[in-house]
């Protein structure tokens, strides 16, 4: 007998609240990436206690952040903002002398509407150091969003194409083609190909990762011929790409769509819509685009893919049919779930605080390619959902890993199913052919557990938890 596959995807959209970290958090990794940055987060006690027991692990090292604490007599207005706001600046340049400093704005500062924007720019002229604003508040769906305001704030600093430049290679091309017009017709296409990739058309990735990683996905475009000029952010705030419109931009990461927006209508760039790099199947479909876009025949990808599922086979033994249901909690349960849905697992549930269609338009097609591949029924995909049910859904449906936000993890656990957090996988290297071994490194770990708990004789206790 025959079963019947849905070939759409299903999406739902409930009403449920956002059981997600504060996008101040985001202060965590960008302040590492952005080595010559300071980043100020202005807000309340509670901030700072967040801050505190977030990120407290860090203080020894001191880390180039530091919390503006708003106190009953700014809130009231009884104090000036733009003079305290002053004071700590200019601190922060006489102990750090930082390249950039960046204001992260909260809740509070958005209720009390506090001017940042406005003052910014006066204080800079006065301390002659770049002041951007972000408002990475929680009022935004998901953390991660916290580095979308960030990067979509520091877009609007880079400098601007110029149109000497473009007269220069104009010339300089000129000159090139009466160079190579004496080569056969195919070595000159070849040639010309290389020349105007590395010279003509400039590629810009946005997204924050480890240097090691951005190096990882440089060297993977460069294989195919392809020159990446920057990186936003860049890991120094004085090496910004150049932005205009003959600037190609890509995404690496799946919340960053304000910054697609502000990249596309504010500096007019070209934007790739692509999967993203996480997963050999990712990772391939995202160069093989960037390649189409460039006209360039990509080359040994199929091979390289291959490879790298070779050197996963122990952990997809460990994967294969079995189910994961995701909460939805930072804005990348869609490309894992295509990632472990190619691994042989059975995903019963998407959920996602928020989605932009538009931006992810080419992820949720590779989703359900990769579903009608494997030949598995194409999962639900839930926005904001309800978690209340949510958790009634699972207990019919009973998977065998639920990746969650850190608030349901202990509650799941003690009615026997498997969690793993979900904030794991956005501190985690997991992007690029090498680093697909980590997703499953951590997707595995709680059943690697069970497993052990069962060889040591346990498995009866196992089941009283799952009674």
């Amino acid at each position: 007998m025959s079963i019947k596959i849905s070939e759409t995807l299903k999406f739902e959209c409930e009403t449920g609240n956002y059981h997600t970290f504060c996008p101040i958090s985001c202060v965590a990794w960008l302040y590492q990436k952005i080595e010559d940055s300071f980043f100020l987060v202005v807000g309340t006690k509670t901030c700072g206690y967040f801050l505190q027991n977030a990120l407290g692990v860090m203080i020894f090292a001191e880390p180039r952040y530091a919390m503006a604490e708003l106190e009953e007599g700014d809130i009231s207005a009884q104090l000036n903002d733009y003079e305290e706001l002053k004071r700590l600046c200019i601190q922060i340049k006489k102990d750090r002398n930082p390249s950039v400093i960046i204001w992260i704005g909260t809740c509070t500062t958005e209720i009390i509407k506090m001017d940042l924007e406005g003052m910014a720019p006066k204080l800079e002229t006065e301390i002659e150091i770049p002041i951007v604003v972000a408002r990475a508040n929680g009022l935004d769906y998901a953390f991660t969003q916290g580095e979308d305001t960030v990067l979509a704030a520091m877009a609007h600093r880079c400098p601007e194409q110029k149109i000497e430049i473009e007269k220069k290679e104009k010339i300089d091309d000129k000159s090139i083609q009466e160079i190579f017009d004496f080569l056969p017709l195919k070595t000159k296409e070849k040639t010309n190909k290389s020349f105007n990739l590395k010279n003509k058309i400039p590629l810009v990735l946005f997204g924050s990762l480890p240097s090691t990683v951005a190096s990882q996905l440089s060297l993977e475009l460069k294989r195919q011929s392809i020159h990446v000029s920057g990186w936003l952010p860049a890991q120094r705030y004085t090496d910004l790409p150049t932005l205009g419109e003959k600037v190609y931009v890509c995404g690496i990461n799946p919340f960053l769509s304000r910054t697609a927006t502000t990249l596309m209508r504010r500096r007019k760039c070209k934007l790739i819509g692509a999967p993203f790099p996480i997963g050999p199947d990712g990772t391939r479909a995202w160069i093989e685009k960037i390649c189409s876009v460039f006209n360039i025949e990509p080359q040994g990808l199929e091979e390289r893919e291959q490879q790298i599922w070779e050197s996963l086979k122990n952990y997809l033994n460990l994967v294969r049919g079995k189910s994961v249901f995701f909460m939805g909690d930072n804005l990348l349960e869609i490309s894992l779930a295509r990632f472990l849905i190619r691994c042989g697992m059975i995903v019963y549930e998407i959920g996602i605080p928020y989605m932009d269609k538009r931006y992810q338009a080419a992820e949720l097609t590779l989703l359900q390619e990769t579903c009608k591949k494997m030949c598995i029924p194409m999962p639900r995909i839930v926005e904001k959902p309800d978690n209340y049910n949510q958790i009634q859904r699972m207990r019919e449906l009973q998977p065998d890993l639920a990746i969650t936000g850190m608030a349901h993890a202990n509650p799941l656990e003690a009615r026997g199913i498997n969690t793993k957090w979900s904030v794991e996988f956005t501190f985690a290297q997991i992007h690029g052919f090498t680093n697909a071994k980590d997703v499953l490194e951590l997707v595995t770990r709680p059943l690697r557990r069970n497993n052990n708990l069962e060889n040591l004789g346990w498995t009866n206790l196992i089941k009283i938890q799952k009674g």
